[in-house]
């Protein structure tokens, strides 16, 4: 069975940072691209950060130069740590792995933004 669970969310304020990680099980984790989507209430699902299995990274604009994905294949976990700056940072995070025609999602983490 393949399970991903996320950890690490909670409150961060403006400016503040958070590191939010996700392990996964039942995968061969190094063979998968791993990466963070997020939703905000009322948005579509957005694509946040993907590390692909041979570690080249890619963000979303919004992303670059504050959140930063990194990837344990020791440990089955992907980390992303972020420094939040805008209220739109507020969401739920959903970590994913992909493989061909393989996906799984996590059941997310909530980040909050406030001051």
């Amino acid at each position: 069975q393949v399970q991903l669970v996320e950890s690490g969310g909670g409150l961060v304020q403006p400016g503040g940072s958070l590191r939010l990680s996700c392990a996964a099980s039942g995968i061969i984790f190094r063979n998968y691209h791993m990466g963070w989507y997020r939703q905000a209430p009322g948005n579509q699902r957005e694509l946040v950060a993907t590390i692909f299995s041979g570690g080249t990274t890619n963000y979303a604009p919004s992303a670059t130069g504050r959140f930063t994905i990194s990837r344990d294949n020791a440990k089955n976990t992907v980390y992303l740590p972020m420094i939040s700056r805008q209220p739109a940072d507020a969401a739920v995070y959903y970590c994913y792995a992909a493989l061909l025609v393989l996906n799984f999602w996590g059941q997310g983490t909530q980040v909050t933004v406030s001051s």
